[in-house]
């Protein structure tokens, strides 16, 4: 299903970067560290129709990938943004093929791509997700429950998930806090939608434990194993009954071409900023679609910028599992746009805004800005 009707071209002008510093309403714990404080990205592409806003969804060090803030920040300034500057006038779906030359950064790719894609859009008179061709108005929003103290404080912290409306749950694991804290979920709620993510916390010799895993009719279990270990997931996938989901291992349409021709996975979890922007994970929708295989939208505790584009993005016909589309008020108490997203019966809406459908909290843009810097013609 590609783009039917390209976005119009933008005469770039420059870009400001600021890194933000949003503290969380608690902290975040998955197995490679604990979050209390989200670092982010934000991009404003100044062009002279107007500006636009994107997000590079990087951490402070490289644990869940090989980006981290200050990488993302110094590639961006110094080679991808001012790529960009020298075309001038650029449609956006020309971005990837501009940078393609400079090797990996797909996190502050994405940003860049989609703040040009909203000047465009706005610019153009038309929403993000008509641009992309969503079938709903709305999404199903699940949410992502971090390695609590013990299981029954994982317990509590779920209920109130499904007390607020959450339509599926994902609990993270880890060595040692797996069997028996999935066992504590599924015990105290019953038949929820429920499903595991290890984030590459495994290796192929925990198989025996990961299979014990198998009784408790999960929607799936994501990335159990190392991100460049697709022969080993395809192993692994033939000792399971439960679904694989890969992560981390799709950085690309390749990556996730080669994952379904190794059979390493049956379903994928598609994050925008991981595969280099929002174009190259509809071409994954799209590659999965055909080919049957179930997709799902991933979340990095976006702000409310990302979290529009995601909503949208998870509106597309082939997303049929519920993704990490959550409220903003899941981790912020202050997000920094105007209209935080909301939980509405269980499901996100779709903005139907031109461009993004988001306008910035300027104030609390400032507020949370520990770092900034423009870049021009």
């Amino acid at each position: 299903m590609p783009i039917a009707l390209p976005a119009a071209s933008v005469a770039l002008e420059g870009f400001e970067l600021r890194v933000l510093h949003l503290p969380l309403v608690s902290p975040f714990t998955t197995s490679f560290g604990t979050e209390t404080v989200r670092e982010v990205i934000v991009v404003r592409a100044l062009t002279s129709d107007g500006d636009g806003w994107g997000e590079m969804v990087t951490q402070p060090v490289p644990t869940y990938s090989s980006e981290y803030t200050q990488g993302a920040w110094d590639a961006a300034l110094r080679f991808l943004a001012p790529a960009l500057l020298d075309r001038g006038t650029i449609v956006p779906e020309q971005i990837a093929g501009e940078l393609e030359h400079f090797i990996g950064h797909r996190m502050a790719k994405a940003g860049l791509e989609l703040a040009v894609l909203d000047a465009a859009l706005r610019a153009q008179g038309r929403s993000f997700g008509e641009y992309l061709g969503v079938t709903r108005d709305r999404v199903p929003s699940g949410v992502s429950v971090g390695i609590q103290r013990d299981p029954a404080a994982l317990v509590d912290a779920v209920g109130g998930y499904l007390d607020e409306g959450y339509m599926r749950i994902k609990i993270k694991i880890k060595p040692g806090r797996d069997v028996e804290d999935t066992a504590a979920v599924r015990d105290a709620f019953g038949a929820i939608p429920l499903q595991v993510d290890a984030n590459s916390a495994f290796t192929l010799a925990d198989a025996a434990t990961l299979a014990e895993l198998d009784r408790f009719d999960l929607l799936l279990i994501e990335q159990p194993l190392q991100e460049d270990d697709l022969v080993d997931h395809a192993t692994l996938a033939k000792q399971l009954r439960t679904p694989v989901c890969l992560d981390e291992s799709i950085t690309s349409a390749k990556a996730a071409t080669d994952a379904l021709a190794l059979k390493a996975a049956s379903i994928i979890n598609i994050k925008a900023g991981r595969v280099g922007g929002y174009l190259e994970g509809v071409r994954i929708h799209d590659l999965c679609r055909d080919a049957g295989v179930p997709v799902w939208c991933g979340g990095m505790l976006e702000t409310g910028i990302g979290r529009a584009a995601n909503a949208a993005l998870a509106a597309l016909p082939g997303f049929t599992l519920p993704g990490d589309v959550s409220a903003s008020s899941r981790f912020y108490t202050r997000d920094i746009v105007t209209e935080p997203v909301v939980l509405e019966e269980g499901h996100v809406r779709v903005p139907t805004g031109h461009g993004l459908g988001i306008e910035i909290d300027l104030v609390a843009l400032d507020d949370l800005t520990v770092a900034r810097e423009t870049i021009r013609r």
